[in-house]
């Protein structure tokens, strides 16, 4: 996990000092990870839990003058004004989204000319073309795992379209890399842990109850089988926004 927060790091490309934007910040690992390396932190978070947890480490690593925390929808970032980050960031977050549009809409809007913005998250092949090797079962498991864990956005997302959204908004220089070898061995090892309980859950169809565990054995399944990739988004705000869409 460490490497990956590293990698999310270099690719924001900011200096020490810039205040940048945790759009789903969680338990706060990443967030006091990248106040850690010198950057002002201000997490938002949608379920209060996660915004407490996080309070919490903050205030038990000493980090409240790097780390601010409230709760915060990134579909709708009432209070903070236009261009006041230099950077934004989502590890995992983004899949998450109701309406994944009107979340970059706002993320670009509150976003510096000039400043630059880091989405680690997944996407996959179009669900009616899986690849070679791919079974049906396999996606309709996928399909279910988004489901029922609240990641609507990430059944949306085939190959392109995320990339494609982010330079609808705005914004430019819209790089991707696939990060998927860096995450297998870390999904390989969810795998060997809920395998066993997979099956017996599968064997009375309780699926619905266990929906980790079904997450780990379809999610590296799919992953190992080039269903599913795990990506980078990396773009910049313009230096100018007059021009705020691309045209047609």
């Amino acid at each position: 996990m460490k490497r990956m927060e590293d990698h999310l790091y270099r690719s924001l490309d900011l200096l020490p000092g810039a205040k940048v934007l945790d759009a789903g910040c969680g338990a706060g690992q990443v967030a006091l990870h990248m106040a850690h390396k010198g950057l002002r932190i201000q997490a938002i978070d949608i379920t209060k839990n996660h915004v407490r947890w996080t309070q919490e480490r903050v205030k038990a690593e000493g980090m409240q003058d790097m780390v601010s925390v409230r709760w915060g929808d990134y579909h709708d970032l009432d209070g903070m004004a236009n261009e006041s980050f230099d950077g934004i960031y989502t590890m995992e977050t983004l899949v998450h989204s109701s309406d994944p549009v009107k979340a970059l809409s706002e993320l670009y809007r509150v976003l510096k000319p000039g400043g630059h913005v880091a989405f680690h998250e997944y996407d996959h092949i179009d669900a009616s073309k899986p690849p070679p090797g791919c079974p049906p079962a396999l996606v309709e498991a996928v399909i279910r795992v988004n489901s029922r864990s609240g990641m609507p956005a990430n059944q949306i997302f085939d190959r392109g379209v995320l990339k494609r959204i982010m330079e609808d908004q705005g914004f430019e220089a819209v790089r991707t890399q696939d990060l998927t070898e860096n995450i297998k061995p870390l999904m390989r090892f969810f795998y060997l842990l809920a395998y066993i309980p997979y099956l017996i859950i599968c064997l009375f169809g309780l699926q619905a109850y266990f929906v980790n565990t079904e997450g780990g054995v379809a999610g590296y399944q799919a992953l190992r089988r080039g269903y599913w990739r795990y990506m980078v988004f990396t773009a910049r705000k313009p230096e100018t926004t007059g021009s705020r869409r691309r045209a047609g």
